[in-house]
């Protein structure tokens, strides 16, 4: 039994909710840098430049590449031979959600009650995802979720009889629906499968996987690169202005689900998608 003091867990969600806020991932930067390629359209490419300008900018001086720093959603694999020491991981997490908010200048962005709608000032509490592993390590992942395209997202209880072609349809109905709205180019995170919240959960953590790497099961390769390529002829285009680049990428995960259903959840990102991890 490996012991782990809070104190290093909230250091790591501090420094996470700054790193995922001030530079965008490898991945997406490289995904612009190919969309600029490939669009089209001038108005395209000159938002797509500036978007490319933006990420850079704010890593250089340290600052959040969007006003809108999110929600701040954490997945936390915690090793079942792990003792947590000094307090509550829960408690460890949102301290470390606050300190890391307050440090980066970071906006408050979240309300204590969604009809009473107060400012917690803190951006705390965070939406936290917890799953027990093996292993004596803790694996934290801070994914600010901006709700310019968290709006956008939707869910559909579809009936097995409606299949592939309905999960498709529900997939190019949704994106379409979003339009200019979540700041294309956007990466479309999928779940299908499980229960309702189930396939939530699942669409929301596929935005987690690089935009570069596909789904292992080959129909899922398949199927990502076929929603990603009828997306882009949707014609929304960066910025919702037109153009040959609305999304990035397409990510699919499934679980296996009960005999008469079907779920299906899309949740979108914005050309910010941001997440940072650390292993403690």
């Amino acid at each position: 039994m490996r012991t782990i003091h809070i104190d290093s867990i909230i250091e790591a969600v501090e420094k996470l909710c700054i790193d995922s806020n001030y530079y965008l991932n490898d991945d997406m930067v490289k995904g612009l840098e190919k969309g600029f390629e490939k669009e089209e359209s001038d108005n395209g490419r000159e938002i797509l430049s500036k978007i490319i300008e933006n990420a850079q900018i704010a890593r250089e001086r340290s600052m959040a590449i969007c006003q809108d720093t999110g929600m701040a959603v954490v997945f936390a694999d915690i090793g079942q031979d792990v003792h947590i020491m000094g307090g509550s991981l829960t408690d460890a997490i949102n301290e470390g959600v606050r300190r890391g908010y307050e440090k980066g200048y970071l906006r408050k962005s979240v309300v204590n009650d969604p009809i009473e709608r107060i400012n917690t000032k803190d951006n705390t509490p965070a939406v936290i995802h917890y799953n027990i592993i093996d292993g004596d390590k803790i694996k934290i992942t801070v994914a600010p979720k901006g709700f310019g395209s968290e709006n956008m997202s939707a869910l559909k209880m579809l009936t097995p009889s409606q299949g592939i072609e309905g999960v498709k349809n529900f997939i190019i109905e949704t994106v379409e629906k979003a339009g200019p709205n979540p700041c294309p180019p956007i990466v479309v995170g999928v779940g299908i499968g499980g229960t309702m919240e189930k396939a939530a959960f699942l669409a929301k953590k596929a935005l987690l996987r690089p935009i570069d790497k596909r789904n292992d099961v080959p129909y899922l390769k398949e199927l990502e690169e076929e929603m990603l390529e009828r997306i882009n002829r949707l014609g929304i285009g960066p910025a919702g202005l037109g153009g040959r680049i609305t999304a990035l990428g397409v990510n699919i995960e499934v679980f296996p689900t009960h005999i008469a259903g079907l779920p299906v959840a899309v949740n979108i990102n914005c050309h910010a998608t941001r997440h940072a991890e650390a292993v403690i």
